[in-house]
């Protein structure tokens, strides 16, 4: 970071800052905090304050909104458990209800400190005036789990939406959920949006939370729906409201039992829910309620057990994300596929990391040589061949590398398939276990890796579709240490693509696609071969604790030739013309509001 950038981040710091700050250094550590703090410190490329004032409807917009009919018009119960609300955020809470430009809600708060005159003299004045705010007030203080299913014991709406007692509503959110209500074809179960946080006195917009659709790994990653959170009230009634047992991550465990029973989940891709943040809020001060995240991890350890799913559910060095490990059942044989050609030192190298650290047991190595002319090549095929889990086979045609994969895999005999680039280097010894316990989950069709280039820094953390006009990796060129955008860069998730440098595949399933595309014979056809894998209805992940350096493409060299350009403009325009509709509608497992001309995360402009 320059010395401008220091200084003026260094006028900004306040005493509560400074006070967090030391709360993060004993958490994390110097070398842990100063990652932390380099990566808040970055200036963001598109600043999202103003970013946001530019892109929230104007007020004709809401007017419109306002005077629309809709075909469905559900009444929506938003439900808010109250305790000692200050009675500033009490009145603007209720207040962002009132501006809804869709008016068929009902405000249902459960009071559990009825004897704060305050709080009693502000919910006296709305219920008064407008009949659809209801308040019940309660005994006791039941604890947050208990008073929230108060709360949603009041709900008289077809859908029911979570509300922190402290937090607001952008006046789109209700009309947004009725619009996509009329809008699908199959009426969701679930529905939830983007979110930002916002400083307690309403000032200022910040850090804000572009979510995927629908994806089951970064749920058990972590919560990453949370807020706005809405539900068919018939659903809630089916699977239970909150769990006092789980209190600290009570709405992790409710959101991983409705999504499990629903039959559709929509993401509305927009922030309708701002999260104010103060001192005592975890929006802020995330190691204020620890034992919230062990409440997270008995979350995801008891939706796992629901799914019949064997995990181990571990913490990460960052509060309230997790990573689930998937044990390895039996010992099916994984037939690792490398094309090859000369760059004999490359091969060695790779070849060298694979036996020396693979923990894995049962596996073998098929070489696919391809037209290599030095002898000291061949001569190291010799030694390959001495060992009894190498093959070596031709590939007489020239490069071509979907058809020399498809070839290769005729002569492996595993049940999976790793595809696996001559010019990588493997680096955790439990990278073979990592790819396999994940890739036998009967969802899952195909699995990735990370992957350095040799200064450390990311070649691959998954695919994103769209950027840089097809496909891009995200996170490429952010140092290793680094976590990126809501720490994604490591954590395990599920993505439209990966990287066939290092990528493992159910046998089965490779097949059942007829293998990769070789029309495409350079670029593009690792993911082409994803995209089909998902539109068959398979999962396709990411796997941050699988890692390998990447020397990137050495033996085939650089698209420089008059040939090989107009090459990779066909392949580009074979790509466009099959993946049309998904390059217009963009990828679901990224977000319409983020970049496509970087590889950051950062705003789209």
């Amino acid at each position: 970071m320059s010395s401008g950038n220091w200084m003026r981040y260094l006028k900004k710091i306040k005493p509560y800052t400074i006070k967090k700050g030391i709360r993060y250094l004993k958490q994390y550590g110097p070398k842990e905090f100063w990652v932390r703090l380099c990566e808040r410190m970055e200036p963001e490329e598109v600043p999202y304050g103003p970013w946001f004032e530019n892109h929230k409807p104007s007020e004709k917009e809401l007017e419109g909104q306002r005077r629309k009919q809709w075909k469905k018009q559900p009444m929506i119960s938003v439900v808010v458990p109250a305790y000692k609300t200050p009675a500033k955020f009490l009145r603007e809470m209720i207040e962002s209800l009132e501006v809804q430009t869709y008016t068929n809600w009902e405000l249902c708060i459960a009071n559990a400190s009825p004897e704060d005159a305050a709080m009693s003299e502000v919910l006296r004045e709305y219920t008064s005036k407008d009949a659809r705010v209801k308040v019940e007030n309660l005994k006791e203080n039941l604890g947050i789990a208990e008073n929230t299913n108060a709360a949603m014991e009041m709900a008289a709406g077809e859908y029911t939406g979570l509300l922190d007692h402290d937090d607001l509503l952008a006046p789109q959110a209700l009309y947004r959920i009725v619009e996509a209500l009329n809008q699908s074809r199959e009426e969701p179960d679930v529905f939830y949006s983007d979110e930002d946080k916002v400083t307690t006195d309403l000032s200022e917009h910040f850090q804000p939370h572009f979510k995927p659709d629908f994806n089951v790994d970064l749920l058990r990653s972590n919560n990453y729906i949370t807020h706005f959170f809405v539900v068919r009230t018939s659903l809630i009634r089916q699977v239970g409201g909150f769990r006092r047992e789980y209190d600290g991550a009570q709405d992790y465990d409710f959101i991983f039992r409705c999504t499990e029973a629903a039959k559709k989940i929509c993401h509305i891709p927009e922030v309708l829910y701002h999260w104010r943040t103060h001192q005592a809020s975890t929006a802020d001060n995330p190691a204020s309620k620890m034992y919230a995240f062990e409440a997270g991890k008995r979350a995801i350890e008891a939706h796992l057990k629901r799914q019949g799913v064997e995990g181990t559910v571990s913490h990460t060095k960052d509060l309230g994300f997790y990573q689930v490990e998937y044990p390895v059942q039996g010992t099916p044989l994984v037939s690792v596929l490398i094309p090859n050609k000369d760059q004999k030192d490359t091969l060695k190298q790779c070849l060298d990391s694979v036996f020396s650290k693979t923990t894995y047991c049962n596996y073998e190595v098929i070489i696919i040589e391809n037209n290599s002319q030095e002898k000291e090549t061949w001569e190291y095929y010799e030694e390959l061949k001495k060992r009894n889990n190498v093959k070596i086979v031709i590939w007489e045609s020239g490069f071509n590398y979907s058809a020399i994969n498809n070839f290769g895999e005729k002569s492996a005999s595993g049940e999976y398939l790793l595809f696996l680039n001559n010019d990588v280097e493997v680096i955790n010894p439990h990278w073979m276990e990592e790819m396999l316990g994940n890739c036998q989950r009967k969802e899952v069709g195909i699995v990735g890796a990370k992957l350095y280039y040799p200064d450390d820094t990311i070649q691959h953390a998954g695919t994103i579709i769209g950027i840089g006009g097809i496909a891009g990796h995200a996170f490429l060129n952010m140092p290793r240490s680094r976590s990126g955008y809501l720490h994604k860069a490591s954590l395990q998730m599920d993505l439209s693509a990966v990287t066939a440098a290092c990528m493992m595949m159910k046998r089965t399933v490779f097949e059942s696609l007829d293998g990769f595309e070789e029309a495409l014979t350079v670029a593009f056809n690792d993911v082409d071969l994803c995209l089909r894998c998902v539109r068959a209805g398979y999962l396709v992940v990411y796997n941050p604790r699988v890692e390998l350096y990447h020397y990137e493409s050495k033996s085939r060299g650089s698209e420089d030739s008059e040939d090989k350009v107009r090459r990779f403009q066909q392949e580009i325009e074979f790509m466009r013309t099959r993946w049309i509709d998904l390059l217009k509608q963009g990828d679901p497992y990224y977000n319409k509001n983020l970049t496509l001309s970087k590889w950051n995360y950062s705003l789209r402009a």
